[in-house]
């Protein structure tokens, strides 16, 4: 609330109340007793660990995906591989952050397309069964000796291209539902971003892809990934200076601060990579290098959003004057409304004759 003391006026002397001068001295946002109008969220790092590995899983698949059609096995198994081992991060964050696995399994009991959280639940399962299929057929591959299948290989080593290309389809899914899960929030800086993080959380994935394959491809395999790592990398630096410039107020918190040097190195290293990927040439050391800068990229972005929804919390500008401008765009759309309504149009003037009388 604003805050400001009787002092803060001076009144002048004369008949009337003429020559009166009012004084008052800038708003001081503060909440009562001293308390912020928002808690900050319970959340932990523990969370936006969370965004990264599910956004590395979601991506990975898809390169082994491009991959497996594209009849590229290096891409295939690293793609399987690191989506994999991202998946059982997931996991683990997931389950540390919600404090029992129970609880999960909790949230399978019933299915609400109006709850991010409930769709999210059910997107990490579907995608988690294929990707989990999709690399118990690839490790039944490696064990194969020579050509010759066993009786147990071959429909693991069938069902590898099925349950990849299933894990395909709902990683885009996967990638960006997390970013709608921070925006159906009350926290200022990630609500107000509901337009942009969807965005920026599908190209810092497909950025974080694009690093697992520049580490794990060969040479004759640079074609898709560099075509990955420019899309990736346009998105995620188009989202990020969106989201920094272009909400106002509340930009702020992702200006300064923590996150706002976050938001800064993710820019420099995405800038790195995606100009090492390019430029690399048949350098494996400066492929795993660009490689590393994507991945890194990728894992500063999403701390720096969500630590810039933290601080948004804090301060209870980031609450107060937002709520004041949508309440003035509202009046003055309703003001507007109410005077086209009250205007008379010349035909109203002139009235209309009765179907009775002619």
């Amino acid at each position: 609330m604003a805050e400001g003391g009787r002092g803060a006026r001076r009144r002048g002397g004369g008949r009337g109340g003429q020559g009166a001068e009012l004084m008052v001295p800038e708003a001081d946002f503060r909440s009562y007793y001293g308390r912020a109008i928002l808690k900050p969220p319970v959340w932990k790092h523990d969370v936006a660990i969370y965004l990264f590995t599910g956004g590395l899983a979601a991506s990975s698949s898809m390169l082994a995906a491009a991959g497996d059609l594209t009849h590229r096995p290096e891409l295939r198994r690293a793609g399987r591989a690191s989506a994999m081992a991202a998946l059982l991060a997931s996991t683990f964050f997931l389950v540390k952050d919600l404090g029992r696995p129970k609880r999960f399994l909790y949230m399978l009991r019933v299915a609400k397309p109006t709850s991010p959280m409930s769709v999210g639940t059910w997107i990490l399962t579907a995608y988690g069964g294929a990707a989990g299929l999709a690399a118990v057929s690839e490790a039944a591959r490696a064990t194969v000796v020579g050509s010759r299948l066993g009786v147990l290989d071959r429909p693991l080593v069938g069902v590898g291209r099925p349950a990849g290309l299933a894990a395909a389809a709902v990683a885009p899914a996967l990638a960006t539902y997390t970013a709608v899960l921070l925006a159906d929030t009350a926290v200022p800086s990630w609500h107000e971003a509901y337009r942009q993080l969807p965005f920026l959380f599908a190209g810092s994935a497909l950025a974080s892809g694009a690093g697992v394959g520049l580490i794990a491809a060969g040479p004759d395999d640079l074609g898709p990934v560099r075509r990955l790592a420019v899309t990736g990398a346009a998105m995620e630096l188009a989202g990020a200076r969106s989201v920094r410039h272009r909400l106002g107020l509340l930009s702020e918190p992702y200006l300064t601060g923590r996150a706002g040097r976050l938001l800064q190195a993710g820019e420099m290293l995405t800038v790195t990579g995606i100009t090492g990927a390019l430029l690399g040439g048949h350098s494996r050391v400066l492929r795993r290098l660009a490689g590393a800068c994507l991945l890194a990229a990728s894992l500063a972005t999403r701390f720096g959003i969500f630590e810039g929804g933290v601080e948004s919390t804090k301060d209870p500008k980031y609450v107060v004057v937002p709520q004041r401008e949508r309440m003035a765009a509202r009046a003055a759309q309703e003001a507007e409304r109410g005077h086209r309504t009250e205007t008379v149009t010349p035909s109203d003037e002139a009235g209309t004759s009765s179907p009775t009388t002619g």
